[in-house]
């Protein structure tokens, strides 16, 4: 059975010209979507399926609505085998953005509360994770032998990145299943930063203009003596949600205050001001590794506060600008 989500989203992302937040009407029509969507210029995009046909559509989020946007996906190039590395919709979207636009104005927005939310991206080719990015975490949860074990804490320049299987991706509907039943299972809270175009070998100060977006993402860990990579790439132990917010509303993705908390308990609570290698640093340190092609994940890390979590919690993960998220975990 799947989880539901329970998904809060931001308030004021679609402000007017005098910085209120329009009103949207969820059930019985636009009410002059047209005339107040775009005053703003970033887009929030969310994947989900409807629950009538089960397939999964492309949307547009409006306060409390969503407006299907599906039809822009035959507007991707036509591809075939061996199929180019990235996500199409991703690789395409800033020349899609008018017609995604247009598209929104004209629709009749959904109750985002009558939809399931999946991981806004849904083709990464890799999904690329930072350790021990805060020092925070290095000093007040890498303590104990029951999470550190026998690895080496040490500074991220020599721990290095590591790569988390694609197939554990999940989006907050259809939550955490826990693989290790007799393990601790923890909740990582990040920042995930979603790679817009290829970038390979580019230097920090050009490293945000790779970036399409942003979205909250769950890194969920089984503790052991294990790779990270295997601990950490358990299907369903990567939540990315509840959906993409364009980089161009985010600005600095530097001071974000985020914040976890679990059955209603604050665990985690920390600012991006405090990553000991911050996003553009990371873009430059990943891709004079890998070749970072669009829709690629990059999760920034967790601040201290991480802890165990069971079948039944729920965890409720929320960052500045993007919007909050419920997951539940079985």
């Amino acid at each position: 059975m799947r989880a539901a989500a329970n998904v809060t989203p931001p308030t004021g992302h679609c402000r007017g010209a005098g910085g209120s937040a329009p009103v949207v009407e969820s059930a019985g029509g636009r009410a002059s979507v047209e005339a107040r969507l775009w005053e703003s210029k970033f887009v929030r995009l969310c994947r989900f399926d409807d629950d009538r046909r089960g397939r999964d559509r492309i949307g547009v989020v409006l306060d409390d609505a969503v407006a299907d946007v599906s039809e822009i996906l035959d507007a991707l190039p036509a591809a075939r085998y061996p199929y180019p590395p990235g996500d199409a919709l991703i690789a395409a979207l800033p020349d899609l953005r008018p017609e995604i636009e247009r598209l929104a104005a004209a629709a009749t927005p959904a109750p985002l509360s009558s939809l399931r939310l999946k991981a806004p991206v849904a083709n990464p080719g890799k999904i690329v994770a930072a350790p021990i990015n805060y020092q925070s975490h290095i000093d007040l949860d890498l303590v104990g032998s029951d999470i550190a074990h026998a690895h080496i804490i040490s500074h991220i320049s020599k721990a290095g990145l590591f790569l988390k299987a694609a197939s554990s991706l999940v989006g907050p509907a259809e939550g955490v299943t826990i693989a290790f039943p007799d393990r601790r299972n923890d909740h990582e809270i990040e920042l995930v930063a979603v790679i817009g175009r290829t970038a390979r070998n580019v230097p920090r100060e050009r490293a945000l203009e790779h970036v399409a977006g942003y979205c909250i993402g769950l890194d969920m860990t089984v503790r052991g003596t294990e790779d990270r990579s295997f601990r950490k790439s358990a299907d369903s132990y990567s939540v990315a949600g509840p959906w993409l917010v364009t980089a161009d509303e985010i600005g600095d993705p530097g001071a974000l205050e985020m914040r976890l908390a679990v059955n209603g308990r604050q665990r985690q609570k920390a600012n991006t001001r405090s990553l000991v290698y911050d996003l553009p640093k990371l873009i430059e340190y990943a891709s004079s590794v890998y070749t970072l092609y669009p829709g690629d994940l990059l999760f920034t890390g967790t601040p201290d506060g991480v802890g165990p979590v069971k079948a039944g919690d729920v965890i409720e993960c929320a960052i500045e600008r993007i919007g909050s998220m419920s997951v539940a975990v079985r």
